[in-house]
């Protein structure tokens, strides 16, 4: 594909940055803060819902879009903007977002009722599909060697793992001396420093900008992602599978994307060049990123509750035994490129698979007492793995993306993450539905009526409990703790093999990292010119 890639600074002058100077690093420092502030917002609502609902008293539909919005915009918008930065300029994209984000986070911090927060948390997400694939690109614009690049996409990766982690402890503090609020307000300051600090720093860049952007297609892609997403959301907060709207969604969803792939096929200038998942790196790459986030993030959920509902520990307190996790990915982000350097995609990807799993496994000895050793020795094993195969995953992904279509190789790199952090929710969701509800269908002294409310989730069996006191409550209580650690168990060996099913599916990635310059995808049947260090990545097994 022919396409023209530009890296010019506000005034129109070359960034030395973009070709390998000192600003590089300074670009990857606002890039990060960037990254930082969208990943913290996906997660820091998390602790801070018991005080939404006591303030807003959202119903329960209400609630759910809360807590889903966001992600459910960002992951379907992704594409659109994605795409968009690489013909209108990623910098300027970039920017935009910075600019919605903060205002959206005033409007969410002083909403007083549930739909004002509703629509907040909708820009929110639209701001962070802005965000998220320009800082992607910009960054594979930026360290145009391999070599640096690794160094920056672990820092990148390590910072991601950071906010996702962080989220929940940082909401948990700022609900211990604030209103809830709080956790959108921290935003805004930040953005404002980051808007005139980007705009001066951060190199102005586009991909292929021959024929028109593919509007129709573009809204097609958020679309079809829409639809996926929202089904998979629905089936992951208990709804059936099988109810009609979730089925209608998934499947105008798949209509949707199916349309747009052929679309893509017939246009001579595409959104997105199709034969970028020929490509065996880099389809597998992807693959890894969803069945990482399929295994990883559901099970989140469902610890974040146990650490609360069943060990009894405050939003704070929960926050803080994930201090090891992250302290764990952000080490293993920083010294990940040694090792991609010296052990190869591979070899990098596998192993954390491998290790992660193993994490996962030692947390089934945690039962219903705090077990502090133990759960630190996991977290630190599952902050390394976990850091370790999204490095080496998104740094192989980036790396096979031609430069022009940095952008769209980015967003697509984001859904993948999306999609498979919606479907673990949804799948582990439903693991640990199964295996809780069974342990309250006959407990003594417990009306059949309550117990079926009761088997709903550990929070409303604490409710029923709370409601019919005595003995039975004592006991409906009890045997809802239990059977919640008997479900976790479960979810945790399903996710155990989910991990090493990606290992094996990692296997498909290059043995060795070669260092040479991406060549960009062929035209016409006219093979594109290498640099004389490049090889395929499709001939290194």
């Amino acid at each position: 594909m022919s396409g023209s890639t530009t890296a010019t600074a506000p005034s129109g002058r070359r960034v030395p940055g973009s070709q390998g100077g000192a600003n590089r690093w300074l670009v990857l420092v606002v890039l990060c803060v960037s990254l930082l502030l969208v990943a913290v917002d996906a997660t820091v609502l998390h602790v801070a819902v018991p005080a939404v609902t006591e303030d807003l008293k959202p119903g329960g539909i209400e609630l759910l879009w809360i807590v889903d919005v966001y992600p459910l915009v960002c992951a379907s918008l992704l594409i659109l903007f994605g795409t968009l930065g690489d013909r209108v300029g990623r910098r300027r994209v970039l920017l935009l977002g910075y600019a919605l984000f903060g205002v959206a986070s005033a409007v969410a911090a002083t909403a007083d009722n549930a739909q004002v927060l509703i629509a907040a948390r909708a820009l929110l997400g639209i701001g962070g599909a802005m965000i998220m694939p320009a800082t992607l690109s910009i960054l594979r614009q930026v360290f145009p060697d391999r070599r640096e690049r690794a160094v920056a996409i672990g820092v990148w990766s390590a910072v991601a793992g950071i906010g996702a982690a962080g989220g929940p402890l940082l909401g948990g503090f700022l609900l211990e001396h604030f209103w809830w609020g709080s956790v959108f307000l921290i935003n805004i300051p930040l953005m404002l420093v980051s808007l005139p600090i980007g705009r001066l720093l951060l190199p102005e860049s586009t991909g292929d900008r021959n024929g028109p952007w593919d509007v129709v297609g573009a809204l097609m892609a958020a679309g079809g992602l829409f639809g996926i997403v929202f089904a998979v959301k629905r089936a992951g907060s208990g709804e059936s599978p099988f109810g009609m709207t979730t089925l209608l969604s998934f499947f105008v969803g798949v209509a949707l994307l199916i349309g747009f792939v052929r679309r893509q096929r017939r246009r001579k200038h595409p959104l997105i060049d199709l034969s970028m998942f020929a490509r065996p790196a880099f389809s597998t790459s992807l693959g890894c990123i969803v069945l990482a986030m399929l295994a990883l993030v559901g099970l989140e959920l469902v610890a974040a509750q146990y650490l609360q509902l069943v060990l009894g520990l405050s939003p704070l307190e929960t926050g803080m035994r994930l201090v090891p996790l992250t302290v764990a990915a952000m080490v293993a982000g920083l010294a990940g490129t040694k090792f991609l350097h010296r052990f190869g995609p591979r070899a990098m990807v596998a192993s954390g698979f491998t290790l992660t799993a193993v994490a996962v496994v030692i947390l089934t000895g945690m039962g219903d007492r705090i077990n502090d050793p133990l759960m630190i020795t996991s977290f630190v094993l599952l902050g390394l793995g976990l850091q370790t195969t999204l490095f080496g995953s998104y740094e192989s992904m980036l790396s096979e993306a031609p430069q022009a279509q940095a952008g769209g190789a980015a967003a697509i790199g984001e859904t993948s993450y999306q999609l498979g952090a919606g479907i673990g929710i949804a799948l582990l969701g439903s693991v640990m539905n199964a295996a809780y509800a069974p342990g309250l269908s006959s407990v003594q002294g417990v009306p059949a009526r309550e117990s079926a409310a009761a088997s709903h989730s550990l929070g409303e069996a604490y409710e029923v409990a709370r409601g019919l006191g005595g003995g039975a409550g004592e006991a409906l209580r009890t045997a809802a703790r239990e059977s919640f650690v008997h479900g976790l168990h479960v979810t945790l060996l399903v996710s155990a093999g989910l991990l090493l099913l990606g290992a094996l599916m990692a296997l498909k990635l290059p043995r060795t990292m070669e260092c040479g310059t991406p060549a960009a995808l062929p035209e016409q049947g006219v093979p594109a010119p290498r640099s004389e260090a490049e090889v395929p990545a499709e001939s290194v097994r």
